[in-house]
């Protein structure tokens, strides 16, 4: 079933990629190329954008009901509250008013030790059940300023989440607007239509999950890599309480293609200050460029973060690297290598990665 069903998407991806391919060249070898290449950018980040307004709408809707859900508790909340409050204060004015002062007067005139004891029980039944209802009072009334606490923070939250989605749905229409005035009007119009329709089509139905793959194996290749350096130690020098570890990127490569074979088509490159990773498989091709960064909340780690993402030559926008940099963790954690060790600083230089580290105490 397994077999058919990654026969199926094979010859999908590439019937896709031939339409592709055979439209590539209407602007491939124009003189306009680098005119239509922003055109069908800006198609592809209009297909995003739609879909991140679609997220943001299914976020607001969630975040609307929770809302409502928490008003709801907060009135049967208040509502118990109140009750609550009766017989508290009840219970307040009696002593603020002297209206246990007759229960002392009871014990001061006990004529034997039998009536004493049963007084002394008697005052125990009444002053547990006053501080129950005092008790549940105080609880309740936390309880409340919690849910008003979480009320604010959810309406803050419904707040930023509308603020978004006008602003991308703002962007959307200026993005359409924009592709709409660049293409009416060309000799080449209905074709370069066409070739939007099937770019963005291959995209919707191949590339995005395609791009997805790449992402979820570099992700599950990079848990992996603890063990791989600690197999490695040659990667890693000490100097009293600091550690380098340098990590080449012929040995990383290696280590992905022993990963997954997706991985031989697919190559990390180390230039200053920049890491690029990109690979080709069956007409598609996909380049990400970014950079490391330390982090040491909530696990102090080398995370890697998105600053392109290509795919056959068309840069994705914003929205997706983001939507990939969150779902898929490509960054790596020391104290999993060695669990007293600590990131300092992470840099790229020409054909490696350095990191430095120290013991943490």
């Amino acid at each position: 079933m397994k077999g058919t069903m990654r026969r199926r998407f094979g010859a999908a991806v590439l019937v896709a990629a031939a339409v592709w391919l055979s439209l590539y060249p209407v602007f491939a070898q124009s003189p306009e190329d680098e005119e239509v290449r922003r055109i069908l950018e800006k198609s592809l980040s209009v297909v995003e954008l739609d879909k991140e307004i679609n997220q943001i709408a299914e976020q607001r809707k969630a975040a609307g009901d929770q809302l409502e859900r928490s008003q709801a508790e907060l009135e049967r909340q208040e509502q118990a509250m109140n009750s609550q409050r009766e017989d508290a204060g009840s219970v307040l004015r009696a002593y603020y008013m002297g209206d246990r002062d007759i229960l002392m007067t009871a014990l001061l005139s006990s004529n034997s030790l039998g009536d004493l004891l049963t007084m002394l029980d008697y005052f125990e039944l009444i002053f547990a059940n006053d501080q129950r209802l005092l008790n549940t009072y105080v609880t309740q009334y936390r309880k409340v300023k919690k849910t008003v606490a979480r009320l604010d923070e959810e309406a803050a939250q419904l707040t930023q989440i509308e603020t978004r989605l006008k602003a991308q749905r703002e962007r959307l229409l200026a993005l359409q607007q924009d592709v709409d005035n660049q293409v009416s009007g060309r000799s080449d119009e209905e074709r370069l239509r066409l070739m939007i329709q099937e770019m963005t089509d291959f995209w919707s139905n191949v590339g995005f999950y395609e791009v997805k793959r790449y992402f979820k194996a570099l992700a599950t290749a990079m848990k992996n890599m603890p063990d791989w350096v600690q197999n490695n130690k040659d990667m890693l020098t000490i100097d009293g309480l600091n550690y380098t570890l340098t990590i080449p990127e012929t040995k990383l490569n290696e280590f992905l293609r022993e990963q997954n074979e997706m991985f031989n088509n697919f190559e990390f490159s180390f230039e200053d200050n920049a890491v690029s990773v990109s690979g080709k498989r069956e007409g598609l091709e996909v380049t990400i460029t970014g950079h490391y960064t330390i982090e040491d909340k909530p696990n102090n780690g080398i995370l890697f973060h998105v600053d392109e993402l290509n795919f056959n030559g068309l840069a994705l926008p914003d929205t997706t690297r983001q939507a990939l940099e969150e779902e898929f963790d490509l960054g790596f954690y020391p104290q999993k290598i060695v669990s007293f060790l600590k990131a300092k600083s992470v840099s790229v230089e020409e054909g490696r990665l350095i990191v430095k580290l120290s013991v943490s105490l």
